[in-house]
């Protein structure tokens, strides 16, 4: 199967890992964006690491990861919630030309938030970025905030991405001392057309054969999000009428664009005078 997320667990050596495999869910995230080559690198990169944590999600939430820098591409951010439905969004320079993540990104900091309704306010963590490309960053963030060895091999273009992650578990040096180091090695010998091509029993079993590897059920990947005209009409009678017909003079039409979503709000003049009609006038 095609955007999908699948869990796997060596049962011998007690290291878990998924592998993240978007196609067609890619491309409509990607649809009428026109992002440069490189960004659209990074943010699929992005795109599934934040799927391959928000699997771990066991209840509703909404999982939120931002990178912000201070180099051509000063945003990325991701949203995902549990039934792993994902969106996203960048900024970046008018001309992109390809480097290193690091130099694309900057000097900037990883910000990673945890909505759930059982929660009394979400969880937020802002550390630095730290790491020469989107695997490093993470595999630093999660060695720092759950101590536990993590390994991530991305990939991305404009058709597809994809990612393999591995984590070492607190038994798995009792189980086989050599096993993380052994596991490490044959995971480093993917191949990026690998990741982007393969599927993920295909992929497990070129690099793992030799291992016994349980893997469950794939879960699909989602990008459903249908327009919200009423929330988009409640913020512009929230600006008020005098902010938005000046607006509306300047540019002849009022256009807004939800970057997350991906979808374009246009109101002409006759919509505007509608919208306001149904609104007393303040004084």
């Amino acid at each position: 199967m095609s955007n999908t997320v699948q869990r796997f667990l060596f049962d011998d050596l007690d290291i878990r890992g998924a592998v993240v495999r978007l196609d067609s869910v890619w491309k409509k995230l990607m649809t009428g964006r026109n992002y440069p080559a490189p960004v659209v690198e990074l943010l699929g990169q992005l795109s599934a690491t934040a799927l391959l944590l928000a699997d771990n999600l066991k209840q509703p939430g909404r999982l939120t990861i931002q990178l912000r820098g201070n180099g051509p591409v000063s945003l990325l951010v991701i949203d995902c919630n549990e039934q792993l439905n994902l969106r996203c969004m960048a900024h970046h320079a008018e001309q992109v030309a390809a480097a290193p993540a690091i130099d694309l990104l900057g000097h900037g900091q990883l910000l990673l938030s945890l909505d759930m309704p059982t929660m009394r306010e979400p969880y937020q963590s802002v550390v630095p970025l730290d790491g020469k490309n989107i695997a490093e960053v993470f595999e630093h963030y999660l060695q720092q905030s759950e101590q536990l060895a993590s390994h991530f091999h991305l990939a991305a273009s404009p058709s597809g991405a994809a990612g393999l992650f591995l984590q070492k578990m607190p038994s798995t040096d009792e189980r086989d001392p050599d096993g993380w180091a052994r596991i490490e090695a044959l995971a480093a010998t993917v191949k990026n057309e690998e990741l982007l091509g393969l599927s993920s029993e295909s992929l497990l079993t070129r690099l793992f054969h030799e291992e016994t590897v349980r893997v469950f059920d794939a879960q699909a990947v989602t990008n459903e999000c249908p327009q919200d005209w009423d929330k988009v009409r409640n913020m512009l009678l929230a600006l008020g009428r005098e902010e938005v017909y000046a607006s509306l003079k300047e540019h002849g039409a009022i256009v807004i664009h939800d970057e997350l979503s991906n979808h374009e709000y246009r109101f002409t003049k006759s919509a505007i005078d509608e919208l306001f009609s149904r609104t007393p006038e303040t004084p």
